[in-house]
């Protein structure tokens, strides 16, 4: 469809191009993403390691995510909430902890090239992580092309993760 179409539609029901442009997003963004790599440990051993990001749609402005990525010696770090979309990006604000010392977790979900990318803004999230694992730099990119279907939403969705984000969320919102 050109964009030409795309905005007379847009027009004929009362929104903006940028808005049904953003809608999209999500639904571009939704799926299983995976990294598969080799990993290491201190004593010189390697492991094979897999980076998981799953993004469920929940409407047309928000998705549940769940994240773990893998670094050396075995360390991780390992995320799940809901993400509102805002710009160009769906963006997770986390409540305050007892571990984050008054700072709120902020983690964006962005493409970036042909990848995902996600960001916590120089370690705003570093308490869901271990020792060796960070958002930071260019933080754990998922490419677009590892993207597939969530075969198991129904249990996803069944899962306590899903259920405390989905209430948490609704308590902040």
């Amino acid at each position: 469809m050109t964009a030409i179409r795309v905005a007379a539609l847009a027009a004929l029901f009362g929104v903006t191009l940028a808005a049904a442009t953003q809608a999209s997003l999500v639904d571009r963004l939704a799926g299983r993403y995976n990294h598969h790599f080799t990993n290491g440990t201190v004593f010189g051993e390697s492991y094979p390691s897999d980076d998981v990001l799953e993004i469920v749609r929940l409407d047309r402005r928000r998705a549940y995510f769940r994240a773990r990525v893998n670094f050396f010696n075995g360390h991780s770090c390992a995320i799940r909430g809901v993400a509102h979309l805002e710009g160009n990006a769906l963006v997770y604000r986390g409540t305050d902890t007892p571990f984050s010392a008054g700072s709120r977790c902020v983690m964006r979900f962005r493409l970036v090239g042909g990848g995902l990318d996600l960001d916590d803004g120089g370690g705003s999230c570093q308490q869901t992580c271990g020792a060796r694992g960070t958002y930071m730099g260019n933080g754990p990119e998922f490419a677009m092309s590892s993207r597939r279907p969530i075969a198991y939403l129904a249990q996803l969705r069944a899962s306590r993760e899903y259920r405390d984000a989905i209430a948490e969320d609704a308590r902040r919102h």
